[in-house]
């Protein structure tokens, strides 16, 4: 059934397959939407109170394509402004070339930050929408190394009272069957280890001795309280995962952590392109690297970073964005986990038709539906904002 579907296609007039392109993108369409959260969010170095989502569709071929990326609304103007134009009747099945095209219209716009997030938005509804055409699931356009992906729970936010940590702990270990879960620390730039250290023990009760205890503090450290406070954390609370312990532009401060501390330091989750993970990989800064595929210039992108981190024997733990990682995150040997972020579980819930549940912990990319099986939910336009 497959191979027919692409057989359609490439078909020519007069029965030739050969020369065909395939279809060629028609149109991009962009919309901006802004979830508030259930709550005032924050962690070490940052307060929130609402998630943005810049959602790409791509149409060719009768079928739309869908990405996001979790960025600022200038990430549509790149979208709409830029990008749009540089893919726009040429074939969606040569993703390298569209890739390729984006990322060098913006030389002079600045490719790191807010335009590769662009970038990562119209990369993914380009490979959804590929699947579509070629009537394959997304896991399996990418081939897969596994059929499930391990998740740990995210959120644990510093603003949190006793009550809701306690609770959001339990929905993950009891209710979800997580066996891994993370901790913010580092409120208010480390002016409060105190209390970090009791809501990493608090974290420890609730959870028991079967599950991992990560621990995330934004690069709200510096070096040496990042020392003294992972000592603390891995021998008396059992933390195995310790996050941005210092700034992921400290690249000296990270390696100095990792190689103190027993917990597997872990950081990367603001890399826009390969040259950045290849400094920290270089650097020797991390025990494993984070990349976020709604911001390392979409699947294409992601796809490079594991690359480059398989060739130095280190494993790659995808960054939020649960929901559109779980089919790349399928394909990889060196995969560690996926992180199941609240606020994107609950954004991503709200928006989109198909997403995933995480039951038992894991994810399992849908083969029942082609690419990754979400499209926007009707009543979506509730949070729209451009």
């Amino acid at each position: 059934m497959w191979g027919k579907r692409i057989e359609v296609l490439l078909a020519q007039p007069g029965g030739k397959t050969m020369a065909s392109e395939g279809p060629l993108v028609e149109e991009v369409r962009t919309k901006v939407f802004e979830v508030p959260t259930d709550q005032p969010e924050a962690d070490g170095t940052l307060q929130w109170r609402f998630t943005t989502v810049v959602v790409a569709e791509v149409r060719a071929g009768g079928e739309i394509g869908t990405g996001w990326t979790y960025s600022g609304p200038g990430a549509q103007a790149v979208i709409d402004e830029k990008l749009a134009a540089e893919v726009a009747g040429k074939p969606v099945l040569d993703l390298p070339a569209l890739w390729q095209a984006m990322a060098r219209s913006c030389r002079n716009l600045g490719r790191p930050g807010l335009v590769s997030c662009a970038i990562s938005a119209v990369d993914t509804a380009l490979w959804d929408l590929k699947a579509r055409l070629v009537g394959l699931p997304l896991s399996l356009l990418f081939g897969r190394c596994r059929r499930e992906v391990p998740l740990y729970g995210s959120g644990g936010f510093t603003s949190y009272d006793d009550a809701t940590t306690v609770a959001q702990l339990e929905q993950w270990v009891t209710e979800w069957g997580m066996d891994k879960v993370k901790l913010k620390v580092g409120e208010s730039w480390g002016t409060r280890p105190g209390r970090d250290l009791e809501r990493v023990a608090l974290a420890r009760k609730v959870i028991g001795d079967g599950a991992e205890l990560f621990v995330d503090a934004n690069g709200g450290y510096g070096r040496k309280q990042a020392l003294r406070m992972g000592k603390r954390f891995t021998e008396e609370h059992g933390v195995s995962w310790f996050e941005e312990p210092v700034s992921s532009d400290d690249l000296a401060g990270l390696r100095e952590v990792k190689e103190q501390c027993e917990a597997d330091v872990a950081a990367g989750e603001y890399g826009y392109d390969p040259s950045y993970f290849a400094k920290m990989i270089d650097a020797g800064a991390v025990d494993c690297i984070q990349v976020d595929v709604t911001r390392c210039c979409g699947y294409t992108g992601f796809v490079q970073v594991a690359a480059l981190a398989a060739a130095h024997n280190l494993d790659v733990s995808a960054h939020c964005a649960p929901n559109l990682h779980s089919h790349v995150a399928a394909s990889l040997g060196n995969l560690r986990h996926v992180e199941y972020f609240h606020d994107h579980h609950r954004v991503e819930n709200l928006l989109f038709e198909g997403t995933l549940s995480p039951d038992g912990g894991v994810l399992r990319p849908r083969c029942d539906s082609l690419g990754h099986g979400m499209a926007l939910r009707p009543g979506s336009d509730e949070y729209r904002r451009g």
